[in-house]
């Protein structure tokens, strides 16, 4: 009996192991709608696995230097003028910290990697279309279910008014979401439209075979990330444009289509003349160039903004602090009370994640912090670049994470993301899911090299 009883715990176990992607897929599909409830099920999981994971986890080195950044980061608060919001701020690292541990042994395989990527595509679906009927349609809503477990905040017009925000608290908080979501979308659409060219010659050859290709996700595809993109365009967020722009680059780079190449970087050219060049000279590219364009990049359409809400003015105040406080930094979540004293005027953060964290942890903190994401992006590029054991079909999907992840890096220097709990999860996910890749085809590259 007892035995018996045993046995049905084992498998129900390992049936809940096998299900807990699942779980996190439901999550990262309903994230944007309700925050709570997507980060709940993540940290069920995460703890999950880290419970049947454990000896796995606690070996890796890349695991280690998070503990000894944890490590770093609590003493850090420790030394803060004030220890209760320094505390506090480590809830926006730690846990996360887990979560990648986790989803870094969770995350295993490249069809996981699409997965997500559709999962992300299909969940961004209603977010954007209610910030399209925000911006254009005048939508307004405030609901609440259970105080935050369901929790919708549209304000008609945008915030800031005119820029599209939909269920997120900024226009540029709803940009970083949209830059992601493009880029592994569009790493999708370019497999897709592959597959159909495959197809259309399996077809045509004088041995051809009838094409069993759907046509329903390329269109599905097509559809979402025109719309996608028609929403990050009016989020007028700079640094989305400037990443959406990068990322169709490194697409067509990547594809070999050098006349893309040559049309983008002639389009991008006459943007930035028609805002940053001589006045003749960009008087030309106007005629041809809306201002909504050329306009926000040189912040004409904002010409009376404070001195203090300048990033310039941010980055170097952020600075003089890490100066000041180089080994702890003045505690996390210090830099907006610090701020305000000082420019009499209240801001959330600096604009650039890693100024942040240098003047609220202090640089060893933040030199370790980055040593272990250039370790995380080498060792996805070497991967990328000589495993041979990716298959061709396989390499796009990974290239595109690689590339979301440069894009998240790129975002935080002129932004902060960290504040967004969607955009922190998700973050930390993109981390995890390239970690899983590469340790499980670099294990299978030494098995290969020594099989005995």
């Amino acid at each position: 009996m007892l035995g018996a009883s045993l046995n049905k715990a084992f498998y129900y176990f390992k049936s809940r192991w096998q299900s807990c992607w699942n779980y996190s897929l439901w999550a990262l599909l309903i994230f944007p709608l309700s925050p709570l409830l997507g980060a709940v099920t993540v940290v069920v999981v995460s703890l999950i696995t880290l419970v049947k994971q454990y000896r796995k986890i606690s070996r890796r080195p890349l695991n280690w230097g998070f503990a000894l950044l944890s490590l770093l980061l609590v003493i850090s608060a420790g030394f803060a003028d004030d220890k209760t919001a320094a505390f506090l701020g480590l809830f926006n690292l730690l846990p996360f910290f887990l979560v990648f541990a986790a989803h870094s042994t969770l995350i295993q395989t490249f069809a996981q990697l699409r997965q997500m990527a559709w999962i992300l595509v299909i969940g961004s679906i209603p977010v954007v279309i209610i910030g399209l009927g925000q911006l254009f349609l005048g939508w307004s809503l405030k609901f609440e279910i259970l105080w935050i477990v369901l929790a919708w905040t549209i304000r008609p017009g945008g915030n800031p008014p005119g820029r599209i925000a939909s269920l997120f608290l900024h226009a540029n908080t709803f940009a970083a979401y949209l830059a992601i979501v493009f880029i592994l979308g569009l790493g999708l659409w370019l497999e897709q439209w592959r597959l159909g060219i495959r197809y259309r010659r399996l077809g045509t050859g004088k041995n051809s075979v009838p094409s069993s290709q759907s046509p329903v996700p390329f269109l599905f595809l097509t559809v979402a990330m025109i719309t996608n993109f028609i929403a990050l365009v009016f989020t007028s967020s700079r640094n989305g444009w400037t990443i959406a722009i990068f990322a169709c680059l490194a697409y067509a780079l990547y594809q070999g289509w050098r006349i893309l190449v040559g049309s983008v970087a002639a389009i991008v050219s006459s943007v930035v003349l028609a805002a940053f060049a001589p006045s003749p000279v960009a008087q030309f590219f106007r005629q041809y160039v809306p201002a909504f364009f050329w306009a926000r990049l040189n912040d004409d359409m904002y010409p009376d903004r404070p001195v203090a809400l300048m990033r310039k003015t941010q980055w170097e105040f952020a600075w003089s602090l890490a100066q000041e406080h180089p080994w702890t930094g003045w505690g996390l979540r210090s830099f907006s009370k610090l701020y305000k004293a000082q420019m009499q005027i209240p801001l959330g953060h600096p604009h650039n994640f890693f100024l942040m964290l240098s003047a609220e942890t202090g640089f060893p903190s933040t030199f370790l912090f980055c040593s272990l994401l250039a370790w995380i992006l080498i060792t996805g590029v070497q991967l990328l670049r000589k495993s041979k054991y990716i298959n061709t079909e396989d390499r796009l999907i990974f290239f595109s994470y690689l590339l979301a992840f440069v894009a998240w890096v790129l975002f935080n220097t002129v932004d902060v993301t960290l504040f967004d709990i969607r955009l922190n999860a998700l973050s930390w996910l993109i981390l995890a899911a390239l970690c899983g890749v590469v340790h499980r085809y670099n294990r299978e590259d030494r098995f290969a090299s020594h099989p005995n």
